[in-house]
């Protein structure tokens, strides 16, 4: 496995929890779990891969710490890099922008030169109505509703973490 770290926005801690339990998963050690509100072009420099989550917002929006994350990942050379994105959200109360924070980190990374992995996950078995993270029929990361579906998350991760290419 390439040398993976994972960062995550999170406000109230729920994707937090779950940059953790993606990380015992994969056996990533908890010195590589990092909050993107400290995300540096040196603290993602001896990474091959990047795991990067973040939960949804308002109407759509990326969690607030993602906004200058995303400024710094765009400046860094991310060409050769490998890239997985997951993102928590409510398809309950926003069915029309469900986990829409992975769809923006997707669409703010593809020009990059970065490769992405885990990017095709089956919209089935999800409920919503519309989401920016569906891209090509599928979402471009792993979505998971910790408010309205917990009882699946365990599993999705699984599965997910079983199609990365580390």
């Amino acid at each position: 496995m390439k040398r993976t770290g994972i960062f995550y926005g999170s406000s109230t801690g729920m994707t937090e929890g779950v940059a953790h339990t993606i990380a015992q998963k994969l056996g990533i050690a908890s010195d590589d779990i990092h909050d993107a509100a400290r995300l540096s072009a040196e603290s993602i420099a001896p990474y091959e891969a990047l795991i990067l989550g973040s939960s949804t917002w308002g109407c759509g929006e990326l969690q607030d710490d993602w906004y200058d994350a995303v400024k710094v990942l765009k400046s860094a050379n991310l060409t050769g890099k490998t890239i997985a994105l997951f993102g928590c959200g409510d398809s309950e109360s926003y069915p029309d922008t469900f986990c829409d924070a992975i769809g923006l980190l997707y669409d703010e990374l593809k020009e990059t030169g970065c490769r992405f992995t885990g990017n095709h996950v089956a919209t089935d078995g999800y409920t919503f109505s519309s989401s920016v993270s569906v891209v090509n029929g599928d979402f471009a990361g792993l979505p998971l509703d910790e408010t309205n579906e917990a009882d699946q998350t365990t599993a999705r991760i699984e599965a997910w973490v079983k199609s990365l290419d580390l």
